[in-house]
């Protein structure tokens, strides 16, 4: 079922996306209240994330679906309230907000192929190729986040702060990218039509930057 099948308007769904950016100023503030590094930055870009739809749409003219917006936002917003503590409390909280940045990861893929596909007659990317090059482009992220995450906390535990980012241990480092796995999988499977159409969006918005810096 897709939110057109359950009739919420545009408008309904922007003013869940600005809810949500309440939200995440609320984490912020309780991150100042508690004097918590990791919570205050973490919200911080959380909520700069939840505005790069809207500089895109002004700077580059590409207009996002406010149901991909809505999306981006619930991923950021998931991450910053886990770092208030249900990271480390609800186990189950890491492998939801892993699977759903993941399948954000896939769609900008999946985006960026295929408007190499629409822009370069020279390209032509077929479909097998597509739902693999999706699962390895999400999976290379993945492994560098990884590799960020153990790198922000080792340099925490060095100068003695709480760490921006947090990896528990290998297993869990695996058990992540399982979980990249099944969000870049669900994109594969299902995303591509919804993401096509913005993907052809992209494609035309790169061809009008491209028409006008040659005049």
């Amino acid at each position: 079922m897709t939110i057109a099948q359950l009739h919420v308007s545009p408008r309904q769904q922007r003013q869940v996306g600005h809810l949500m950016q309440l939200a995440i100023v609320v984490v912020f503030v309780v991150g100042v209240v508690n004097r918590n590094v990791s919570i205050i930055v973490n919200a911080l870009i959380a909520l700069a994330i939840t505005f790069l739809p809207a500089l895109l749409e002004r700077d580059y003219r590409i207009p996002l679906h406010p149901a991909l917006t809505l999306w981006i936002t619930l991923a950021v917003l998931l991450h910053a309230v886990g770092m208030v503590g249900l990271y480390s409390t609800v186990w189950w909280w890491d492998h939801v907000t892993h699977t759903l940045s993941a399948t954000i990861v896939a769609g900008v893929g999946y985006t960026t192929a295929r408007v190499f596909d629409k822009h370069h007659d020279v390209v032509s990317f077929p479909q097998p190729f597509l739902f693999v090059y999706i699962l390895v482009f999400t999976l290379g992220f993945g492994v560098f986040w990884e590799v960020l995450e153990f790198t922000m906390h080792s340099l925490a535990d060095s100068y003695g702060f709480g760490p921006l980012l947090i990896q528990y241990s290998l297993e869990d480092t695996i058990v992540d990218l399982l979980f990249d796995l099944v969000g870049a999988t669900l994109v594969a499977i299902f995303g591509t039509r919804t993401l096509a159409d913005f993907a052809d969006t992209v494609a035309a918005a790169r061809a009008r930057v491209r028409d006008v810096s040659r005049r």
